[in-house]
């Protein structure tokens, strides 16, 4: 699978594969931010708007919490991913998980 990205797909079917079910997979990141960015967004609270760096944490944890899914799934013998989500949550005010989960499935042939 390291020549080509394991595909992930928020459907439950493939169009034109058939798939077997290898079992759940996971990948979880937790990150914060530090004192001087923190204090940054808690002033941009006060007038409103986008808080940028916020955004920028939560796209870096998307984008790492997807990776460690395709490893995860790579890791089980998966040919892809299949009704991946995403969920996150906040600890302790400043720091956010973001998790991306589904199910691993191995491609059959027509003919098995």
């Amino acid at each position: 699978m390291a020549d080509r990205e394991m595909l992930v797909t928020t459907t439950e079917n493939i169009p034109g594969r058939k798939y077997e079910i290898i079992g759940e997979v996971f990948g979880l990141t937790t990150q914060s931010k530090n004192f001087v960015k923190n204090f940054g967004a808690g002033l941009k609270s006060v007038v409103g708007g986008e808080i940028h760096s916020y955004t920028k944490m939560l796209e870096d944890s998307r984008s790492q919490s997807l990776e460690r899914l395709r490893q995860a799934a790579e890791d089980k013998g998966a040919d892809a991913i299949v009704m991946m989500r995403f969920d996150s949550s906040s600890i302790s005010g400043d720091m956010q998980s973001v998790v991306a989960y589904g199910t691993a499935v191995r491609f059959i042939a027509d003919n098995e």
